[in-house]
């Protein structure tokens, strides 16, 4: 829309009024009582200065690059929930943290009582309870998507629903099951168990999930914690376009589920299942989970994601170069 065609006074108490409101800070209320005018139109003058390109609004503040960052990934994802938060340079215990923190008061803002909290096990959950903050008890169920993981009880997902209902003031619904069982047809014997499908009843029917994504590549990839393979198999995996894990399950860089025997023996929730779930808040933090991130995104399993930035530059960074 182009000024051209109004007349300069026109013009003159269009900017009078825009500069009384938005540089002086007075209400519309009171711009109409000093010029003379309706309330109704210093509202159209305003609306109509706007439209114009007349108004220019600038905020200087050290979170605008976290906020763009936000809006940038939403618009890409279509997320319903983004949050950005700044790494601490050489520090990944420090910045995990960080993201723990905000993943938590995105779960607190999320949930009501009465909800099913549905989650899986792994550092960044811990992070999130190590670092929640509640001011009142919520009468919620926490229950598992994924069996649990031998030898590994601080972040095995039975410990993690136990401690996420204690500090929220819930209580929490156990899966007594192996994550990973020995060949297909013992899984699916484990699944049809009513104790197991219980559980996994109960975490579909969440009004919100909080997940990890897990990594594939690197000495510190953490799926192979749950499922150790030997470094050539590993190799394999890339080669054929895995790039990160979700619920246990191996995906592709397209968020397709990746055609391996491994993904069959698998005590979990599929994340197709998962996504009935309203609310999925996916949480991680470091270089080594910009794939996953991107896999899990791009397979729709999450609409809510808590990142730091310098993860969530290099996935946007990733995106482009994809594209």
């Amino acid at each position: 829309m182009s000024i051209a065609g109004i007349d300069s006074e026109s013009l003159r108490l269009m900017a009078r009024v825009l500069t009384l409101h938005y540089i002086e800070g007075k209400l519309q209320s009171e711009v109409a009582t000093e010029l003379g005018l309706s309330s109704a139109k210093v509202n159209r003058l305003i609306k109509r200065g706007r439209e114009l390109g007349m108004v220019h609004i600038t905020i200087n503040s050290p979170f605008q690059p976290l906020f763009e960052l936000e809006r940038k990934l939403s618009m890409r994802w279509d997320l319903r929930y983004c949050s950005v938060v700044a790494a601490v340079t050489g520090n990944a215990e420090t910045t995990l943290n960080q993201v723990g923190k905000q993943a938590g008061e995105m779960l607190v803002d999320s949930i009501r009582d009465g909800d099913t909290i549905a989650i899986s096990g792994g550092k960044a959950l811990g992070a999130v309870i190590d670092n929640l903050s509640v001011d009142r008890a919520y009468d919620v169920n926490v229950a598992p998507m994924t069996g649990g993981v031998q030898g590994q009880h601080y972040t095995d997902v039975n410990h993690i629903a136990t401690r996420l209902a204690d500090k929220l003031g819930g209580r929490a619904t156990l899966i007594h099951a192996p994550l990973h069982a020995d060949t297909p047809a013992e899984r699916d014997l484990l699944m049809s168990v009513r104790a197991v499908r219980d559980v996994m009843d109960v975490s579909r029917k969440a009004a919100v999930a909080v997940v990890g994504i897990g990594s594939v590549v690197g000495p510190n990839a953490t799926y192979y914690v749950a499922q150790p393979l030997p470094e050539s198999e590993r190799i394999k995996l890339v080669e054929r376009g895995v790039r990160g894990e979700f619920l246990g399950h191996l995906i592709n860089g397209d968020g397709s589920l990746a055609k391996t025997e491994l993904n069959s023996r698998l005590v979990a929730l599929p994340p197709q299942e998962a996504m009935s779930i309203p609310i999925r808040i996916g949480v991680a933090s470091g270089e080594e989970k910009v794939g996953p991130i991107m896999a899990a995104l791009n397979g729709g399993y999450i609409n809510a994601l808590v990142v730091d930035d310098h993860t969530a530059e290099t996935v946007l960074e990733s995106e482009v170069r994809v594209a």
